[in-house]
């Protein structure tokens, strides 16, 4: 549920979360401990540049502590709507820079307050690959809901983008959002997990066999969403096509661009495709639906 600010003032009293460093742009912990189920010895995390020849990516990996990182729009700008983006990579590492920093920067340019999740990778053994980083997902919605009146945004404009796994857990997090993956350790998780939207950029791993799977179950309260895809993508374009078709049939509003050629991971980078078009398309978008007004 959303708590009024008078009840969050007792939230930031009981909850041990670290100063509001985010809003200086310095990554935090989302949790107060360790991560919750995280047992496993992954590692050093590792941040490792691309090697010649590759596309230019920031690779990161190992990652068993998951932060947060509040990119606030220009005061000028701000109109109040947030969104966490969730970089892609697999669920095995995260395209950091391409699918998210970049994205981060973008979303401020348009007056949108980013909050980049670096999320849990690789996969852990014997989980669904979505289940660590839905959880902190969910964990990171309810912290800026949370932090709302601090930050100067809107907690009724919170909404999440991701990009192909980023994507596949932006999904989740709009289509899970009454049932937490973890259990509630403190008062910051009473407040709502839900996103407002949702935007999916070339999500992944939505579909088996030409359906959707299992774990897709859209219902009358899922966020509207917006979805961009290639028509060449190797990573399925079905997975946008057929939850479109969901959304439409339940009647939730839902917009999507396919585009015949880009194929995949291409973020907010120009090429000679029009699929590197959806921002714009995504900001008119948001337009439309009241998101880019002032608070």
């Amino acid at each position: 549920m959303r708590l009024h600010w008078i009840t969050l003032i007792t939230v930031f009293m009981v909850v041990d979360l670290p100063d509001i460093s985010a809003a200086e742009g310095k990554p935090e912990n989302i949790w107060p401990s360790t991560a919750p189920q995280e047992t496993d010895n992954i590692g050093e995390e590792q941040a490792t540049p691309s090697k010649p020849g590759q596309k230019q990516v920031l690779r990161i990996s190992n990652v068993s502590t998951p932060t947060l990182q509040f990119y606030p729009a220009p005061k000028d700008k701000n109109t109040g709507t947030t969104i966490v983006v969730c970089p892609g990579g697999g669920y095995n590492i995260l395209a950091f820079d391409l699918e998210g920093t970049e994205v981060c920067e973008w979303l401020n340019t348009i007056g949108v307050n980013a909050v980049l999740l670096k999320y849990r990778v690789p996969r852990r053994a014997g989980l669904p690959p979505y289940h660590a980083p839905l959880q902190d997902a969910q964990r990171t919605l309810s912290i800026t809901r949370a932090r709302a009146k601090q930050w100067g945004i809107a907690e009724d404009r919170i909404g999440i983008l991701g990009f192909s796994a980023g994507g596949n857990l932006a999904a989740m997090a709009a289509l899970k959002y009454n049932q937490r993956n973890y259990d509630e350790i403190d008062a910051i998780d009473e407040i709502s997990c839900r996103p407002d939207f949702a935007v999916l950029v070339y999500p992944a791993y939505l579909v088996k066999d030409g359906k959707l799977v299992p774990e897709v179950q859209v219902t009358k309260d899922t966020p509207p969403m917006f979805m961009a895809h290639a028509y060449n993508d190797g990573v399925t374009p079905e997975s946008s096509v057929l939850l479109w078709l969901a959304l439409k049939r339940t009647g939730v509003p839902a917009e999507m661009h396919i585009t015949e050629t880009g194929g995949h991971g291409y973020g907010l980078r120009k090429s000679a495709s029009n699929s590197h078009r959806w921002p714009q398309r995504c900001e008119q978008w948001m337009r439309e639906r009241g998101l880019l007004g002032k608070m």
